[in-house]
């Protein structure tokens, strides 16, 4: 094999497919970037045996043939040489690099070795644009675990329907987010690894074109910008989010969003590196107190809202709080309690089709 390509295009492109290999695997090929030559491009294709990324960049072809070579090594090396024609070719005991008057050479695995991926997915298919699925990619994927106690709920629940709802959850706090579809070939729920959507999610570049995702036999395949994305999907019992998310609050309060947000990022400052991450918030009829205390001392300060209901002081985590807060977009928000050591909900004012709800911490003060 040997091919002359721009440095930069090629770079870029290692650089995206690069995401998709293993890491800390007995498998070495697992590690690797397969590359393969075509007329007049090549193909990049990187699995991890549950998320696989494949890219094609132009490319002048002198010699076909394919290889396997380690994908961090390959992309890092590469992103040295972004100003740079380079020139790829195999041998016998691997692959040279060659760019200017130097060279480089790099160790690599038999192309015969690298894992099938089918990339005949298409049974079922949903259509959206661009720019509201990277959005509902971003209000969701935050609140998905991250650890691997229960694997399911590393991913999001996508419910296609008339719209498309989706929901995730890691124990202490949910998403619950709505989005319009343009077609579909048929209801169906998947549980796709929020890994997968991120990646998704930074191919997807013009809000108004349309995109496509097809799955097929607990699979998941995206073609957007010349790239190919294909996931496992997660099987199992998704939590319910009806025996979650409360169906009637005795607290309702309505704040000023960014005048909150500042609010608890100053609270937040004197409690960085706490375990728990704790801020209070102190609602009575008249205002609402937002606290912190920690051995560097304390922040209290009123916040204007506007309350209805029981009177109640609930402690919580931060960052929940914030990362809620920015995903919501009205000018006004609505956090609605069921008391002090109940979940509560927060959600635009106006349009109520997206909610997060945060369970509150028991604070011993």
């Amino acid at each position: 094999m040997k091919f002359i390509c721009d440095g930069l295009t090629l770079s870029e492109a290692v650089m995206k497919v690069s995401k998709a290999c293993a890491v800390r695997t007995t498998a070495p090929v697992m590690e690797c970037i397969k590359i393969s030559t075509l007329q007049d491009e090549i193909t990049l294709l990187a699995t991890d045996g549950e998320l696989s990324i494949q890219k094609s960049v132009k490319a002048e072809i002198l010699e076909s043939g394919e290889i396997c070579i380690p994908g961090k090594l390959f992309a890092d090396f590469l992103s040295k040489l972004t100003d740079e024609e380079v020139c790829i070719s195999t041998a016998e005991k691997g692959m040279a690099i060659s760019y200017r008057d130097s060279g480089t050479s790099m160790q690599t695995i038999r192309a015969e070795e690298f894992p099938e991926i089918n990339l005949e997915i298409g049974e079922n298919y949903f259509v959206m644009k661009q720019g509201v699925l990277k959005k509902i990619i971003a209000q969701t994927t935050f609140c998905c675990a991250q650890d691997d106690a229960r694997p399911v709920l590393k991913g999001c629940l996508m419910e296609f329907g008339d719209h498309l709802e989706t929901v995730a959850l890691d124990g202490y706090r949910l998403a619950l987010c709505n989005a319009g579809i343009i077609s579909k070939s048929g209801e169906k729920s998947i549980i796709c690894p929020a890994r997968t959507l991120s990646e998704i999610a930074k191919t997807l570049t013009e809000d108004e074109k349309e995109i496509t995702l097809y799955t097929q036999g607990g699979m998941l395949m995206v073609k957007s910008d010349g790239m190919v994305i294909v996931s496992r999907l997660y099987q199992g019992e998704f939590i319910r989010k009806e025996n979650v998310i409360p169906s009637s609050f005795s607290t309702y309060v309505t704040f000023r969003r960014d005048e909150l947000i500042a609010s608890v990022e100053r609270a937040a400052i004197l409690i960085r590196g706490d375990k728990n991450n704790l801020i209070t918030l102190e609602i009575d009829a008249a205002s609402v107190t937002v606290s912190s205390v920690s051995e560097f001392g304390k922040v209290a300060e009123s916040v204007s809202a506007q309350t209805e209901g029981v009177e109640l002081k609930i402690s919580m985590n931060a960052k929940f709080l914030l990362d809620s807060l920015r995903a919501l977009e009205e000018e006004e928000i609505v956090i609605s309690f069921n008391g002090a050591i109940s979940p509560f909900i927060l959600q635009n004012k106006q349009k109520k089709e997206n909610l997060y709800l945060i369970l509150p911490v028991r604070n011993a003060s």
